[in-house]
C-alpha cells in the first residue's frame, strides 16, 4: 500500500508545475494546460484523502471538478479561437484588451 504522503508529494509537484507554467509562459494554450494541471493536482488530493478516510465524498468532488474543468476548457478554447481570429497570435503579451 502506497502511503498518503506520496500522493501529497505528487500532487504538490503537479500543482507547482502548473503554477510555474502559468507564471512564466506567454502562450495562452500552455497557460490553459497549466491550469488543468493545477485542477488535476487537487483531484489527486481528493482521491487520496477519500481513500485514506474511507469516504466517497472526495471522489464526488472529483466528478464536479472534472465537470468544471471540461466547461473551462470549452469556454477557454472558444476565447482563444476568437482572440486568434482577431489578432492572429496567441501570445499573452500582445493582448491588451483587459489592461488599463
Amino acid at each position: 500500500m502506497i502511503p498518503l504522503s506520496y500522493y501529497i508529494i505528487l500532487s504538490a509537484f503537479v500543482f507547482i508545475t502548473g503554477v510555474v507554467g502559468v507564471l512564466i509562459r506567454r502562450n495562452i494554450i500552455i497557460i490553459l494546460l497549466s491550469v488543468e494541471l493545477m485542477l488535476n493536482a487537487t483531484n489527486i488530493n481528493f482521491v487520496a484523502f477519500s481513500h485514506y478516510l474511507q469516504s466517497v465524498a472526495g471522489q464526488v468532488f472529483v466528478f464536479f471538478a472534472l465537470t468544471v474543468a471540461a466547461a473551462e476548457v470549452a469556454v477557454g478554447l472558444a476565447i482563444i479561437i476568437a482572440l486568434y481570429r482577431s489578432k492572429s497570435s496567441i501570445n499573452v503579451d500582445e493582448f491588451q484588451l483587459l489592461k488599463w
